[in-house]
């Protein structure tokens, strides 16, 4: 299967089938979070500091990096975001922006090979972002819609993904550098939604064979207990052929029944992410073999 390379300065990630599901940390966006919003407006990263950290120390393999602040200077700030977070961590980026001014001035400091967030299959953004993404020899992230939006029929959110890729292949891009993002729809507003991103999953993977991503909250839009709704979705994404997903890593639910699905799909190799994470320390007083188990006598 296609495997999709993005680095920082120092250190190579691969996304990919055969490897265990990578997770973008989707914390260090300021959207819908006032005080984060306020503080990257007034030039204080203290908190994008701490959220890059915390989620790296949870699990993140990368992290997600937007400024999209209204009545800000966006590419400013994206810019001094990224530097800060390649300043405290290794872990490549998801340079995440609508405004193609902060993705040039956000890729134009990055060091490495980043992942672009994102490209759409309308014509504008297309002839706009697939240059930019070509230049820097950069991945994007390509979402399924349009100039008609985002279609409630999976036939034509996979042919809008079959359009992007055959774009970005006119500008050089290859396939493994496309990310698609099928779109996840609310499940509490749509019955289908889950079905429709797994059947989907399946025909990117066979057909286009592209790596994956999404954002996963959006399937629990609305529903109370919405940790354990992600988690199984991601698993059962993972199955279908999901290889990214951009989300919070310090869910520990969520965390968990990713870092499962990777045991079941073969993915964590010995199983030693796992036992690393989960395995319970010995009993104080054991010796390093720990005790044998009593037999009971039989009468």
């Amino acid at each position: 299967m296609t495997d999709t390379i993005v680095s920082s300065a120092t250190r190579e990630h691969i996304i990919g089938d055969n490897h265990p599901f990578t997770i973008i940390g989707e914390r260090i966006n300021p959207t819908g979070r006032k005080i984060l919003a306020e503080e990257m407006k007034n030039g204080d990263f203290s908190r994008v500091e701490a959220d890059a950290l915390a989620q790296v120390q949870a699990g993140a393999q990368m992290l997600d990096v937007n400024a999209g602040i209204p009545l800000a200077d966006e590419p400013a700030l994206l810019a001094q975001a990224i530097e800060l977070v390649q300043s405290i961590t290794d872990v490549p980026i998801s340079i995440d922006s609508s405004i193609i001014d902060a993705l040039e001035r956000g890729l134009s400091v990055y060091k490495g090979k980043a992942l672009v967030n994102s490209v759409t299959g309308e014509d504008e953004s297309l002839d706009r972002v697939l240059p930019l993404v070509a230049k820097h020899g950069a991945a994007v992230v390509a979402i399924s819609n349009d100039e008609t939006g985002i279609s409630e029929d999976p036939e034509v959110r996979f042919a809008v993904a079959k359009k992007i890729v055959e774009r970005a292949a006119d500008y050089g891009i290859s396939t493994s550098d496309v990310v698609i993002d099928p779109l996840v729809m609310p499940i509490g507003a749509m019955a289908t939604a889950g079905r429709q991103v797994f059947d989907i999953l399946h025909r990117i993977r066979t057909e286009l064979k592209c790596n994956t991503t999404c954002g996963a909250s959006n399937i629990s839009f609305g529903l109370p207990q919405r940790n354990g709704i992600n988690g199984a979705f991601l698993s059962m994404a993972m199955a279908a052929g999901m290889t990214s997903s951009i989300t919070n890593p310090i869910h520990e639910e969520v965390m968990r029944s990713i870092m499962a699905a990777d045991v079941l799909m073969g993915n964590d190799k010995d199983c030693l992410n796992w036992i690393r994470k989960y395995r319970e320390p010995a009993a104080e007083g054991e010796g390093a073999r720990g005790r044998r188990p009593s037999r009971r006598r039989r009468s």
